[in-house]
């Protein structure tokens, strides 16, 4: 039974969360998945399918104990003393290396073989020494070598198979990487989809009630619907260079990596001035109608971040986070299709843990192990996410607070903008106060005096709005005092805490 390993090893010993509490989901042991499996597969009974054949052969723990009954773990023999520290420590005592130790190490003995060939291990070589200058060619290690040494004729990359090396974290970091979506994982679409939605019925359905919310048919005067294939955008910015991670990489450099790239983090374009370097990629969208009112325009260059063009390969988007500074999104898909799973403000997603203060979250390290630990979690919560597959031309509205989590399942081009209208505007600037705020506060140099301006240069374009949003508070708060409120009845509405990042 080739893939049933997916019911008792890929669930527990890999990864455990920064917070001690990440709740690991128990299994059983069933045989699993073993070197000589090299074809691409599929489980029928659990609608798995994989990519490829696990990379040198690792097999998970459980093949040990029950497949293979009497074999003796390489992974152990082969580290000698070393074999008593866990597998997330080998390689952090590994990521210290340089690339010419590592090479060295690999040829010591089978187990340092497969742990220094660890792709992660390359990847960060490869973005701390060569940034985003680098062609992609086909494995981290490769593009390491072929960067580095320019006249190595290699023919290919060469991957020995070792029998016997057993280890659930390994193995894991491979499954995460060739999983495909299951099906169940796409079935469940409970969102709210609407079409031809004036903007006074979008206030006062969705954005008053900070309910989320999928708009179709809103893009169709998009230049960029027409327009934006990877094809266009290489020849008109084929050569400029776009936040990748933690690197600025040439955007046709990036697609050549994203087309032969298959790995459990892929790196996602992400990238918050495109429109000041392309400025014809500015002039080809606009904001939907039920987003023009942004009231942090009127900072006008000091505003923070706020819009973005996201690129991307199948497998790659946002782990949960909830938006910056308390503002509402939209996130209008150009071509390919996203997968969203929503939580309301107060309900945390599973295997999530943000710090008291919110500075800091931590959760699994990658998005399909969150659908393989987490997601089942979700389906005996009384409040369940909300979730969809938003496809291209579809806009996704995402409120104040909630968190979210995205992963593309194709190739994907996006726009996102957060903006800050009338209905989040009081949310926002108690956010921007609070004591902490040089922590909290994203997409700004001016973190500590981003409040003060804001609320400052409100005053002068809009006078007298925040004294009557003030006032309407305080009338629907008292108004609602008794009675059951909108969250009570269906979801939640207080502010989390949250870590933007990608």
């Amino acid at each position: 039974m080739p893939n049933s390993l997916l019911a008792s090893n890929l669930r527990n010993r890999r990864r455990r969360s920064k917070s001690k509490r990440q709740k690991l989901i128990q299994n059983q042991h069933e045989p699993a998945l073993t070197e000589e499996e090299e074809e691409e597969e599929e489980d029928e009974g659990n609608g798995f399918k994989l990519k490829t054949s696990a990379k040198h052969g690792v097999q998970p723990l459980g093949n040990l104990y029950f497949v293979n009954k009497g074999a003796v773990n390489v992974r152990n023999t082969g580290l000698g003393n070393l074999h008593v520290l866990t597998d997330e420590l080998v390689l952090e005592i590994l990521a210290l290396l340089d690339a010419a130790h590592l090479g060295v190490l690999s040829t010591v003995t089978k187990s340092f073989y497969v742990f220094a060939n660890h792709e992660p291990l390359w990847r960060n070589l490869v973005l701390e020494e060569l940034k985003g200058d680098f062609l992609f060619a086909g494995s981290w290690r490769s593009t390491y070598v072929s960067a580095s040494h320019p006249k190595f004729q290699s023919s290919g990359e060469s991957v020995l198979k070792i029998r016997d090396f057993y280890s659930d974290y390994l193995f894991q970091s491979w499954l995460c990487a060739n999983l495909e979506m299951k099906r169940e994982w796409l079935e469940r679409d409970n969102i709210t989809r609407v079409r031809g939605l004036s903007v006074e019925e979008f206030i006062t359905n969705f954005e008053e009630p900070n309910k989320p919310v999928l708009l179709e048919g809103c893009l169709d005067d998009w230049g960029a619907v027409k327009k934006w294939s990877k094809e266009y955008l290489s020849d008109v910015a084929g050569d400029v260079e776009f936040a990748v991670g933690p690197v600025e990489m040439k955007l046709e450099n990036y697609f050549k990596y994203s087309d032969g790239v298959t790995e459990e983090r892929p790196l996602y374009l992400f990238d918050p001035k495109f429109a000041e370097k392309v400025p014809v990629l500015d002039s080809e969208y606009e904001a939907p109608v039920y987003f023009r009112e942004d009231l942090f325009s009127v900072l006008g260059n000091e505003r923070p971040d706020y819009r973005w063009i996201i690129i991307g390969p199948s497998g790659s988007g946002s782990s949960f986070h909830i938006d910056p500074n308390s503002t509402s999104a939209w996130n209008a898909v150009i071509t390919g299709s996203k997968k969203w799973v929503l939580f309301p403000p107060d309900v945390v997603p599973p295997g999530v843990h943000p710090s008291p203060d919110g500075a800091e979250v931590a959760c699994p390290v990658s998005i399909m192990e969150w659908f393989m630990n987490f997601y089942g979690d979700t389906r005996s919560w009384k409040k369940r996410p909300v979730e969809c597959v938003c496809k291209a031309g579809e806009v996704m509205f995402v409120p104040n607070g909630w968190w979210h989590l995205v992963i593309n399942l194709e190739e994907s081009i996006a726009i996102t903008q957060n903006y800050v209208s009338r209905r989040n505007l009081l949310n926002v600037l108690e956010f921007l106060k609070k004591p902490n705020a040089k922590e909290l506060v994203s997409g700004t140099n001016d973190r500590e005096n981003l409040h003060d301006k804001f609320k400052k240069a409100i005053e002068e374009a809009y006078p007298g709005t925040i004294q009557e949003l003030e006032k309407k508070a305080e009338e629907k708060r008292i108004a609602e005092e008794q009675k059951v409120t909108f969250w009570d009845a269906a979801t939640d509405s207080k502010s989390g805490a949250f870590k933007f990042s990608f």
